[in-house]
């Protein structure tokens, strides 16, 4: 790495005063520092270029900016760095001024930026404080998500992860499950949004982690919200189902056509699966799933379905909506308090069924990849 001296020199040419050919080069130089690990730590430590680089952000040069951006995009994805570029610098605010402006052409790279500093609780706290200091909130982000066209210049589609990240904090799920501000029903329809894997996947992480909250469970599957079918949607196929089936299931989910597809990604599937899931967790919910007949569609997924990891949680699903009612007193499953043995036996089958999964697709792989004997030619 630098000597102190070749630091410091490196350091005077990363100034907005600067000649442009001379911080062009030096911010190209930080730049391929960021694309290995050892560089992002080094700058972990040298908190002085973190900051000429969030100034340089501002800088005249639309060159010399987008390697900026691509070098924090870089060092945002190393979760050592979040700490150091949130408490070393004004990221932050820098950030979200320029995420208002509907003519930016780098909000794409900034949605990146943020979706990355709030993967993980700590910086998380940190990313939803700033927002309030910033007197923008979660509304504004929201707004700018739902608004087609904000941005005439970027997608924004990585606001869906932002949002994601964010309601696993209690306070953000509280705001997106406030029943007056009809936040979760702006984004419902993105469960199914065709454009961007990226936005659908963000918005059922959100739905997801909103539905740890079962005290909402009544409310999100009743008419106020009707959560039901755009997370069932996106798993059904064109199958044909009986007359009874149809009749029993929400009008959505009718009679749905021979062209219908399912979701493509088997991540996203699995969330769906697992939001589903938790909705089961109370006895108002199970009802509800079960006088809504989504068994039909399910035993039609399960026939479809591939991925051994989608399937593990399908068969999940189907167990609760077909099995027995729990005993009096255990109606609420995310109120169990499961004795410590049992919870160190349950995990220790979970890991063996990940591990068989795993083993299981990379023999299949295998397979795939081998030559039938007598086909060579």
């Amino acid at each position: 790495m630098l000597s102190d001296g070749e630091a410091k020199e490196l350091l005077s040419f990363l100034t907005l005063e600067m000649r442009a050919d001379v911080k062009g080069q030096a911010t190209g130089y930080i730049l391929g520092l960021t694309g290995n690990r050892d560089g992002c730590r080094y700058l972990r430590s040298k908190p002085d270029f973190l900051k000429a680089l969030v100034t340089l952000t501002r800088d005249p040069s639309i060159a010399i900016v987008k390697d900026c951006y691509h070098a924090l995009i870089n060092l945002s994805a190393d979760e050592t760095l979040h700490q150091p570029l949130v408490k070393e610098t004004d990221l932050l605010a820098i950030l979200f001024q320029n995420l208002l402006d509907p003519e930016y052409m780098f909000a794409d790279r900034i949605c990146t930026i943020l979706s990355n500093l709030s993967r993980h609780e700590r910086t998380c706290r940190d990313v939803f404080s700033a927002l309030q200091e910033q007197k923008i909130g979660l509304d504004k982000v929201v707004e700018i998500f739902c608004t087609e066209g904000f941005n005439k210049k970027a997608s924004l589609h990585y606001l869906g992860p932002l949002l994601s990240n964010l309601t696993q904090l209690p306070e953000a799920r509280h705001f997106i499950l406030d029943k007056d501000r009809c936040v979760i029903q702006r984004l419902l329809p993105y469960t199914q949004y065709e454009e961007s894997s990226t936005r659908r996947g963000g918005v059922v992480g959100t739905l997801r982690n909103c539905c740890f909250d079962y005290t909402h469970h009544e409310w999100l599957l009743s008419d106020a919200v009707d959560i039901l079918p755009y997370l069932i949607l996106p798993l059904a196929g064109p199958e044909e189902l009986s007359e009874d089936e149809n009749e029993g299931l929400p009008v959505d989910l009718q009679y749905l056509p021979e062209d219908k597809k399912r979701e493509d990604d088997p991540d996203i599937r699995k969330m769906l699966l697992e939001t589903l899931m938790l909705l089961t967790a109370t006895k108002v919910g199970r009802q509800i799933m079960k006088n809504k007949n989504v068994y039909p569609i399910m035993r039609e997924f399960h026939k479809w379905e591939k991925d051994p990891h989608v399937i593990s949680a399908c068969e999940k699903l189907v167990q609760v909506l077909i099995g027995d009612e729990p005993e009096a007193g255990m109606e609420n499953l995310m109120e169990l308090e499961i004795p410590k043995d049992v919870e160190e036996k349950l995990k220790e089958l979970d890991t063996k069924e990940q591990e068989q999964m795993e083993k299981d697709k990379q023999e299949s792989e295998k397979q795939l990849n081998e030559s039938p004997e007598g086909l060579e030619r």
